[in-house]
């Protein structure tokens, strides 16, 4: 885990982000419901996570989340290559979102992310 950033991000469709802010809490996507947590992604896993999980797809939010708002459901678990992942075995209240950015695709299909999360973050 980075100690430079306390954000943890989650990429999700703008359908069901406009439904969890509607209820004021995300319970997941289906993974995550199929997982029984909700996964989040650093902001140096993220562009992985979107390559892998959602190449091609369009409609996608970035929802940051402030990491210690999680208390100690969240868990940083191994996951790809043995990397540490945060997962929420929680649902998500909204008040403990930072701030939400579409995640657009570029003429490549590549999801294109806000210079907040990519400033600092190695290629």
């Amino acid at each position: 885990m980075s100690s430079s950033t306390s954000l943890i991000y989650k990429i999700v469709s703008e359908h069901e982000w406009v439904a969890a802010e509607a209820e004021g809490r995300f319970i997941g996507s289906a993974v995550d419901i199929d997982d029984g947590f909700i996964h989040f992604s650093t902001a140096e896993q993220a562009p992985e996570t979107a390559e892998r999980h959602f190449a091609g797809r369009k409609g996608l939010l970035l929802v940051a989340v402030e990491a210690e708002a999680l208390g100690e459901a969240l868990k940083w678990e191994p996951s790809r290559g043995g990397a540490l992942f945060p997962h929420l075995y929680d649902v998500l209240s909204v008040a403990a979102v930072a701030r939400v950015d579409p995640l657009p695709l570029d003429d490549s299909g590549a999801h294109v992310f806000p210079s907040h999360v990519t400033d600092g973050v190695e290629s």
